[in-house]
């Protein structure tokens, strides 16, 4: 990745028109995988929506990080009418922070 200048990079697999299973390593970062990426899943987004190749519903499920055993679900909304696209979801949570009292693993 340092050779090419590359930060990061996602793995996909589309398992179903709806469904993709994601991998990010990012090693780069300090973190030899990231579990959950929102920024990665809506350029998977925009890029399927360049290609053509979103679904009629323009909607579709990541599933991302669960070799990790920190197993999240990612939901991508993206549409030819609307330049942006959006992402929700849920993932496992590593650590809780409060502004008070620091951070702790959770």
């Amino acid at each position: 990745m340092h050779r090419h200048g590359w930060t990061t990079l996602q793995l996909v697999w589309r398992e179903a028109r709806e469904l993709f299973h994601a991998r990010d390593p990012f090693p780069v970062g300090g973190v030899v995988e990231d579990p959950a990426t929102g920024a990665a899943a809506a350029a998977l987004g925009g890029y399927l929506r360049a290609l053509g190749a979103l679904p009629p519903s323009g909607a579709f499920t990541i599933r991302q990080g669960e070799d990790l055993g920190r197993p999240s679900v990612l939901r991508v909304e993206a549409s030819t009418a609307d330049p942006r696209v959006r992402v929700s979801g849920q993932a496992v949570a590593i650590v809780e922070a409060d502004a008070g009292t620091g951070g702790r693993e959770a």
